[in-house]
């Protein structure tokens, strides 16, 4: 019984160590240090913010402990990394139970997703909205 709970838990387990090594990385090499990675293409070719800009500066920012660092750098990575968590969580609860995660978002909920993703992304381009910027 134990075993077949560990088999179900490989695949979490996995994720969970793929996405800290990448954590982990992030954390020890500064994205706020010119060279370490690429530039946005849209920033650099536009000078619009896409909706991942400031997102690896977020995540050094959350490896380090720095929540309020975390959400000027990009307050939507930071909310996509607790719902990852929590999706991550409900994953390993359904394993150990034995039962199957398959999430199944409503299309609502896609495109709700999709328009606050636009609507972030068109505030912190706006003037007023340059607390936005990373």
């Amino acid at each position: 019984m134990k075993h077949a709970v560990l088999g179900r838990l490989a695949a979490p387990a996995a994720a969970l160590a793929a996405v800290a090594g990448a954590f982990a990385y992030v954390g020890a090499v500064d994205p706020n240090e010119p060279g370490h990675y690429p530039a946005c293409p849209l920033l650099r070719l536009t000078g619009i913010y896409c909706p991942g800009c400031g997102g690896l500066r977020s995540a050094h920012a959350v490896v380090h402990g720095d929540l309020a660092g975390a959400l000027h750098d990009n307050a939507m990575a930071v909310l996509g990394y607790a719902g990852c968590a929590v999706l991550w969580t409900v994953w390993v609860v359904h394993a150990v139970r034995g039962r199957p995660f398959r999430p199944d978002p409503r299309p609502a909920q896609l495109w709700a997703l999709g328009g606050m993703l636009l609507a972030f992304t068109v505030v912190r381009n706006l003037p007023f909205g340059g607390w936005l910027h990373p």
